[in-house]
């Protein structure tokens, strides 16, 4: 699983929504969340974006880790 799908299932579970009401607080669709969870690699990053922006983060270019 990558790095944001690790983060954004954390901080959604931190902050007590299941994906459903996750889904609806950020706009963004059901599928599209558990598919982001699931570390599914051809996400559009305008929508993962979008959820980071529920915790305050925002994906930036990076190196690539090891």
């Amino acid at each position: 699983m990558n790095t944001i799908a690790i983060f954004i299932k954390q901080k959604r579970k931190e902050a007590g929504l299941t994906q459903e009401e996750f889904a609806v607080r950020s706009g963004l669709g059901l599928r599209f969340v558990r598919e982001l969870e699931q570390g599914k690699e051809t996400v559009r990053m305008d929508k993962v974006n979008q959820a980071l922006a529920m915790f305050g983060m925002q994906a930036v270019p990076g190196r690539m880790e090891g």
